[in-house]
């Protein structure tokens, strides 16, 4: 089973912005309880996308930097990147279908 990979600040340009596949980033913390209720969710689209997506999760309260480069505010907040550019920004938590649509928009 594929879980979504962690990242940090210091990973962010060469396994985001530098990765040839689209990625989702699920930027989130564990004291979150919606973002603690999304995991099951990240980790399945990183089981069903393996090869085709990269999924990964950055925790805001370890890894500041990129969430404030963002402008990230509030969590969970999933950003999808390709081709090191933001192409969609998803704030709160989403149904399960909504992440796999715009996963499937952007493939």
């Amino acid at each position: 089973m594929s879980n979504a990979a962690e990242i940090t600040d210091s990973q962010w340009e060469s396994t985001v912005l530098a990765s040839e596949e689209p990625v989702l980033v699920d930027f989130w913390a564990e004291w979150c309880a919606p973002c603690r209720a999304m995991g099951p969710y990240v980790d399945k689209l990183a089981e069903e996308y393996a090869g085709k997506l990269k999924v990964m999760k950055l925790n805001t309260q370890d890894n500041p930097e990129v969430p404030a480069k963002y402008g990230i505010t509030a969590i969970p907040t999933f950003l999808l990147i390709k081709g090191g550019e933001v192409v969609k920004q998803m704030v709160g938590s989403q149904p399960y279908d909504e992440l796999k649509k715009v996963v499937e928009a952007n493939l």
